[in-house]
């Protein structure tokens, strides 16, 4: 997602808040693959990891459907001087990170194989 023209201009020639929401862009493709991962599993663990796709596809929804805000965020806190870390964002995505890896261990390591 590039900024939008409504997006007032900032003085980082770095261009830290576009850099941040590509990496918010590659956390949400990262996501989609997970999806796709757990998606090949269904035939073999059924229902379990159908609801590993569902968070893994909700979680790159919630990402992406606040990258916006949190892009416009960045560029008046860069034109403010005054900006605080995102730590909500940070700990949800990590924290659903975290349980999607530990379920997907409890999937691989203790569910049945239906073929």
């Amino acid at each position: 997602m590039l900024p939008q023209r409504d997006t007032p201009p900032h003085g980082d020639p770095g261009l830290q808040p576009e850099r941040t929401d590509l990496a918010w862009g590659r956390t949400t493709m990262a996501m989609v693959v997970a999806a796709a991962i757990f998606l090949r599993w269904m035939p073999h663990h059924g229902w379990f990891a159908g609801t590993l796709v569902a968070a893994a596809i909700i979680t790159a929804l919630a990402i992406n459907l606040t990258r916006k805000r949190r892009f416009h965020r960045a560029v008046h806190g860069i034109n403010r001087e005054s900006m605080p870390a995102d730590v909500v964002s940070t700990a949800a995505v990590a924290g659903s990170v975290v349980i999607l890896a530990v379920l997907g261990i409890f999937t691989v390591m203790f569910l049945p194989l239906d073929a």
